[in-house]
């Protein structure tokens, strides 16, 4: 059996400033930083034989500090895992947002397929995100151990593959920073 190890990177700038991030590239913070360190840490006995993570600088930043002290190996930056693109709200103050559409955030927040303006919906995600999964499940070797590095919406479909949820489930799910998932398959 393979096994698959599943994280959300690690606090962010706009995490810490509750901002709709989407598509932005935002740093790490120093707590970030720490937390990918914790991350690092619980896997380091761990031989790790791929490595996935979007193409943007936290989830990169977060892999490459997992990753420090495991020697050759390549890293695969997937677009397929980047963050929901939040259109309109990217940059926005999600606190300010819900004040301002009361009745429409929950469902451009956490609904499964109402997408917020100009942006993706969960089930867009969900779309693009599984197309990456099929494909890495399909050239998963026996023994391989894989660590995913995404945001929190690239990671709510691997989950709900993995645990068995609904659509509803999987939209309302929460990851926490410094989580470790661990799946086979």
């Amino acid at each position: 059996m393979a096994k698959i190890y599943l994280f959300r990177h690690t606090e962010s700038q706009d995490n810490v400033d509750n901002l709709f991030s989407g598509r932005r590239d935002p740093d790490l913070t120093e707590k970030g930083i720490d937390e990918a360190r914790e991350i690092k840490h619980k896997l380091k006995k761990i031989e790790i034989t791929k490595a996935y993570c979007a193409p943007n600088l936290r989830t990169k930043k977060t892999l490459e500090i997992v990753l420090e002290g495991h020697i050759n190996l390549e890293v695969i930056a997937d677009p397929r895992l980047l963050e929901r693109d939040y259109g309109d709200l990217t940059g926005k103050n999600k606190s300010q947002i819900e004040k301002l559409y009361p009745k429409e955030y929950p469902q451009w927040h956490r609904g499964f397929d109402t997408p917020p303006p100009n942006g993706e919906s969960i089930k867009d995600v969900q779309k693009r995100v599984m197309e990456f999964l099929n494909e890495m499940i399909i050239n998963l070797y026996q023994n391989d151990v894989v660590v995913i590095c995404a945001s929190a919406n690239s990671l709510r479909p691997i989950r709900a593959y993995f645990e068995k949820m609904t659509d509803i489930q999987m939209a309302s799910s929460e990851h926490e920073s410094g989580r470790i998932y661990e799946y086979e398959s």
